[in-house]
């Protein structure tokens, strides 16, 4: 999903809210964030495959070190998108969401860079 469809995206979301009033508000953040998780493991695989494979026998599988980063985003993601909806509302979601997917394209670029 590119950066523009996912903005796109966000806004519908926020128009929904607006427009359906709170009651709706925990489905359409959980559909939103599907649908940014789907985006962030389209955007990491297809990073992963842009690196061409290591000759048989020497490649070290990037699954290690991104399981843990992976692991680590999503157990940091829970508690800090509650602060920011709580805090700040939609765009403290946003910002949070934004900084998460940074985080892990910066990360698969780092790792896949030392390959």
């Amino acid at each position: 999903m590119s950066d523009k469809r996912l903005r796109d995206d966000l806004q519908a979301t926020l128009d929904a809210r607006r427009d359906l009033g709170p009651e709706y508000e925990a489905a359409l953040i959980d559909s939103f964030m599907e649908r940014l998780d789907a985006t962030i493991a389209h955007r990491v695989r297809a990073e992963l495959d842009r690196h061409e494979p290591a000759p048989q026998g020497k490649r070290q599988s990037p699954a290690g070190p991104m399981v843990a980063i992976v692991i680590g985003s999503l157990a940091l993601s829970i508690p800090l998108t509650g602060i920011a909806v709580a805090s700040a509302g939609a765009g403290g979601l946003l910002i949070t969401w934004m900084a998460i997917v940074a985080i892990n394209v910066a990360a698969a670029a780092v790792i896949m860079r030392r390959r």
